[in-house]
């Protein structure tokens, strides 16, 4: 997940397109340019369901749908309303609707109300398009400074954690029947509170599952972030053979970095998509990086390295 990266649907509207006639000319030209460079599919064994953020492709929707679809992914996560008819004439999923933002989230009371409404008018949007899932956050901790004792900013940490889960049980009970009956999933991102996104609750695998196993509903998981978690945790293959009935949704990207899954980064993800398959997993693994160098190129690179 990228500190910039659109967490609702009103933020990723096709803003950034031309219009009229001249849209279509140069969407057309583009979209040319673009099969150039794909050469042809990039999935042939299939086992990974794979899908690509559309904050990180760095390409319009225009020129992304066909080149997801002619690559062989599935679908497009994070993307706005204004583009599902865009997926759907090129047989693509919103495999990731958006909902409420990062550092406000459900581990604190006061936010229960905002929050769980974001998360339905999602559930409703998701769907109305038949589309499977939207993502949810924690929200953020806050560890009082203490100057001369570091042993009690620790146990403030620990104390926030054990009442951010059951705020985010109690939270999480006002949307989950509401998506239990719409048959739309929700899911809570893990993210690294060590770089990326300091002070976020929800950065342990161990803590997300404790959540997951306590709220006991089909319809609620967690998007493991490979990336995200190989900074804050490391183990990524044995956590997600641990945890693997607790996740419901990946995302990729170097580490480190957040950018290319190439020989720069060091996450061996053929090993790790290989362990994701070998669970029987059947949701979506999306691709979140900065691509360096060609995006079309990067993301082609990414889809075969993913398809184990």
């Amino acid at each position: 997940m990228s500190e910039d990266r659109p967490t609702s649907a009103q933020d990723v509207s096709r803003r950034g397109l031309l219009s009229g006639s001249v849209a279509a000319l140069v969407a057309g030209v583009a979209s040319r340019a673009v099969y150039a460079q794909a050469e042809g599919p990039a999935v042939t064994k299939g086992r990974i369901n794979q899908s690509v953020c559309a904050w990180s492709a760095k390409i319009p929707m225009n020129q992304l749908a066909p080149l997801c679809k002619q690559l062989g992914l599935k679908g497009v996560d994070l993307v706005g309303k204004g583009d599902f008819a865009l997926l759907k004439e090129h047989g693509l999923v919103g495999t990731m609707l958006g909902s409420h933002g990062i550092g406000k989230g459900f581990n604190r009371k006061e936010n229960h109300a905002e929050c769980a409404a974001a998360v339905k008018k999602s559930i409703d949007v998701a769907a109305e398009a038949g589309f499977p899932n939207v993502i949810c956050f924690s929200g953020n901790y806050w560890i009082p400074p203490v100057k001369d004792d570091p042993a009690k900013t620790a146990r403030d940490r620990l104390d926030q954690e054990a009442e951010g889960l059951a705020n985010c049980v109690e939270g999480l009970k006002l949307v989950l029947p509401y998506a239990e009956e719409k048959k739309v999933n929700v899911i809570m991102e893990l993210l690294n509170d060590k770089r990326g996104h300091k002070n976020y609750m929800c950065h342990r695998t161990a803590w997300g599952a404790k959540l997951v196993r306590t709220l006991a509903s089909e319809r609620f998981k967690l998007l493991y972030d490979i990336y995200h978690m190989q900074i804050d945790e490391g183990d990524v293959i044995d956590t997600i053979k641990e945890f693997k009935d607790c996740i419901g949704h990946y995302h990729t990207a170097g580490v480190p970095g957040r950018s290319n899954l190439d020989e720069d980064q060091e996450l061996n993800y053929p090993a790790i998509m290989r362990t994701i398959a070998n669970t029987g997993f059947k949701g979506y693994v999306a691709h979140e990086f900065s691509p360096k160098g060609d995006p079309i190129k990067a993301l082609t690179a990414a889809v075969k390295l993913c398809d184990v």
